[in-house]
């Protein structure tokens, strides 16, 4: 008998639920129903879905689903931070973080099975590459979470950002992030603000001015070095667009938003990126733009080649640029008991680069 390929509801925004809908005969006010009971009920079973027709409901049980990718592991730090490990096909999983403060509930969410980018200092670059997550499975690591912690706005630990910053580049998988980045803002659905959902990118110039121009969600910036030599080695992208380059890709999303701000993501690595002509060298790229800069203290995994500066240099660091009237903040290490923090996610990646391979035949080669 040969299995029926259903439909997952959960890869479609509303403008492709009604277009769905319309192509099963159905009037397009259809998928404002369907987005209130999946996301704000976080029902998956059709036949309970009862203001729909029974006609419509049985249509849908036999050629359609809602589903998430499958939990695998569910592992909570010392400091309340939570990480999941979700399989969405038979060879990868990918992490999803959530991290509870005071006030608020952020999710870091990943768009990709591992990452292509290469970037020198992340585990998840370790782990290679494998292919880009579908707009259902980036879209159901949020829909499991908010079914998880519920929706009651006193639960303290209810989900309230969502950012982009897990496994993988977003805006190298424009084509399925922004559906997702849809739904996350859509009033019918998860209904966050446009300032609480983020997408974090390490520099893929041609898709941010698409995002600029498409999106209302917020910006971060993987930046880590201020100068092009340095940032060519430890954030390869930077060799293919270089650093004036984003800065104007940066510069128009500026103005395509206006009143907005971008974040800067900072790793900070011992006697790499942390001296003082670098904190003047951002300084001198940031001016003009309004900034907000995180300075994130390197996070260490194993194999590993950088070590975490120190707290005296990462101070000074902060100092030059408060001093020259920025925003900065050192953020909080979270979740590293569990490897959930950031730059420690790594998942299970079947890696089709061959970039592990590739690493272990150099190790190979040096210790012969």
């Amino acid at each position: 008998m040969v299995e029926v390929l259903k439909n997952n509801l959960l890869g479609m925004d509303r403008a492709g639920l009604e277009a769905y809908f319309q192509r099963i005969g159905e009037k397009p006010f259809r998928a404002r129903q369907i987005m209130k009971w999946v996301y704000q009920q976080g029902e998956t079973d059709f036949s309970r879905m009862t203001d729909l027709s029974v006609k419509l409901r049985e249509h849908l049980m036999e050629t359609a689903e809602v589903r998430a990718p499958e939990v695998v592991s569910d592992h909570l730090s010392q400091d309340g931070t939570r990480k999941w490990l979700m399989r969405v096909d038979s060879g990868n999983a990918v992490e999803t973080v959530f991290i509870p403060e005071e006030g608020r509930g952020t999710l870091c969410i990943s768009s990709q099975v591992g990452c292509a980018l290469d970037c020198q200092f992340c585990a998840t670059a370790e782990q290679g590459f494998n292919r880009n997550l579908t707009t259902a499975e980036i879209l159901g690591q949020v829909w499991h979470v908010n079914r998880l912690l519920g929706r009651d706005e006193h639960n303290a630990k209810r989900l309230t950002n969502v950012v982009l910053m897990g496994m993988g580049e977003p805006l190298a998988n424009f084509r399925n992030v922004m559906p997702a980045i849809n739904v996350m803002l859509d009033d019918l659905a998860l209904g966050l603000s446009k300032r609480r959902v983020t997408l974090s990118t390490s520099g893929v110039v041609s898709n941010l001015y698409r995002f600029a121009e498409q999106s209302e969600a917020a910006l971060a910036v993987s930046l880590h070095a201020p100068f092009d030599e340095l940032r060519n080695e430890i954030v390869p992208i930077n060799q293919k667009w270089p650093l004036k380059d984003l800065m104007a890709a940066c510069r128009y999303y500026i103005e395509q938003h206006p009143g907005r701000h971008i974040t800067w993501e900072y790793v900070m690595l011992d006697g790499v990126n942390d001296g003082e002509e670098h904190a003047r060298g951002v300084a001198k790229l940031l001016a003009g733009i309004p900034s907000k800069i995180n300075l994130i203290p390197f996070n260490p995994y194993p194999g590993a080649r950088y070590s975490r500066s120190s707290d005296a240099r990462i101070q000074r660091f902060r100092k030059i640029l408060l001093d020259k009237g920025f925003n900065v903040i050192t953020r909080k290490t979270r979740g590293d008991d569990i490897d959930a923090a950031c730059g420690q996610l790594a998942g299970e990646v079947k890696d089709r680069s061959r970039r592990q391979e590739r690493r272990a035949a150099a190790s190979e080669g040096v210790a012969s």
